[in-house]
């Protein structure tokens, strides 16, 4: 029988993958993030319905709810891969305008959808975070990494809340993967191949790895696993 998942951030990167990867299995996907026209895209290429929204911002997010629940009913599958590294993209001026942004695209990005859509989530459901390696060893001075580790313990405690209710809750956390929108023009050859000599497999991640793991998480066969943080880095996180 065919799921409703939702993913936020499902526009490109390792957020359409995941979209994609659910939509091969005929499932309902909507995808949720700020540029409609990206969105639509997306959704046109992999079968599924776009819902373009801020999700940094209540009202948007009150609306994509109401939206949600009078068209589905309910939700099976959430994934919060909104966000993203503000430094990267235009560093803001300023400690605390730095800090600020980074808040807002990567925890209330996803705190918020998660709050407004946990009572129509059905049993056996599922919710997964997108994290990142720099929630478990730093981010070299920027907020990203404090603000992804911000969900971690967030998820454990939504874990225990929703686990009677039969829902799971983990976190994904991957390494470096190409082919996305994170790093904007600041990644060089010299700084790929620095991320990559940090893996024990010699080789970049690709947003298909961090799907498949998703996809793994909301699957019949990890109905037992909850409050995790599973890491899709090829080893980068233990170091050399």
């Amino acid at each position: 029988m065919a799921r409703t998942i939702v993913v936020s951030g499902g526009g490109t990167g390792i957020g359409r993958a995941v979209a994609a990867r659910f939509a091969a299995d005929g499932d309902r996907v909507v995808v949720i993030g700020r540029r409609a026209e990206v969105l639509e895209k997306a959704a046109g290429e992999i079968g599924g319905t776009a819902l373009p929204a801020d999700l940094g911002d209540p009202a948007e997010v009150e609306r994509v709810r109401t939206e949600l629940a009078e068209r589905f009913g309910s939700v099976d599958v959430l994934v919060n891969n909104a966000g993203g590294n503000a430094d990267n993209h235009g560093r803001p001026a300023g400690v605390a305008e730095r800090w600020t942004s980074n808040f807002r695209i990567n925890v209330l990005t996803s705190v918020l959808p998660t709050e407004a859509l946990r009572d129509l989530l059905n049993p056996s459901g599922a919710v997964v975070f997108v994290s990142s390696i720099a929630a478990l060893r730093g981010s070299g001075g920027s907020s990203y990494g404090p603000m992804k580790a911000a969900l971690h313990p967030y998820a454990c405690d939504l874990a225990a809340a929703l686990g009677p209710r039969g829902v799971t809750v983990n976190v994904v956390a991957p390494g470096y993967i190409e082919d996305t929108e994170f790093f904007g023009d600041v990644m060089t050859g010299e700084r790929r191949a620095a991320q990559i000599a940090q893996t024990h497999t010699g080789r970049a991640g690709t947003p298909g790895d961090v799907a498949e793991t998703v996809h793994w998480l909301a699957s019949p066969g990890a109905r037992h696993v909850t409050a995790q943080i599973i890491q899709v880095n090829g080893g980068a996180e233990r170091g050399r």
